[in-house]
């Protein structure tokens, strides 16, 4: 692990750990998911767990969250997060959400909150891995960011793989299409 990746994590948990938490409430933004009890939900860029844990607590017991971070030291972190607070429906991962390697339609949900501005240059690669790994009429939930939100809808629902569905202050949701729809 470098230290930069040390460093650049050491930020992104002080912010998110302090001021992030006086102005978000991860369940608000969580619930706009249409997230619920049993679910199988893929967090890409779980960073310090901000929407992790209380992700695992909608699935509850019968659900699983599968939190991905491109960065070893937000995986560490985490790993050593829900040991510590003794969660047992989260596996967290050391993935690029391009080519995460999971199951074709496996996830019910996948949501990407404060992190489509660092994947905006690999954001057709991302939408197509997730279009792969949801299932039919999965969502996908992306936060608002400081991509404008035109650019987001149009790269996520201009290939045909997504319509666009609902936004709410925060949260922009799309449900992925068959092969056969058109959005």
């Amino acid at each position: 692990m470098s230290k930069y990746d040390k460093a650049h994590f050491g930020i992104i948990r002080f912010v998110h750990e302090t001021l992030y938490g006086v102005f978000v409430d991860p369940y608000d933004w969580l619930r706009a998911t249409g997230l619920s009890a049993g679910q199988k939900v893929l967090e890409v860029g779980c960073g310090p767990g901000s929407f992790t844990i209380p992700a695992a607590e909608m699935v509850g017991e019968r659900g699983r969250v599968y939190a991905i971070d491109n960065n070893p030291a937000a995986v560490d972190y985490m790993k050593r997060k829900i040991l510590r607070q003794g969660v047992t429906n989260v596996d967290v991962m050391l993935v690029d959400a391009s080519r995460t390697g999971m199951p074709d339609g496996f996830f019910d949900t996948i949501f990407l909150f404060g992190v489509v501005h660092a994947l905006w240059n690999q954001i057709d690669a991302v939408t197509a891995e997730a279009h792969r790994i949801l299932r039919t009429r999965g969502v996908l939930s992306i936060s608002k960011s400081p991509v404008p939100e035109s650019k987001i809808i149009d790269a996520v629902s201009g290939a045909g793989k997504f319509r666009f569905m609902q936004k709410t202050s925060r949260v922009m949701n799309f449900e992925k299409l068959q092969e056969t729809e058109s959005p």
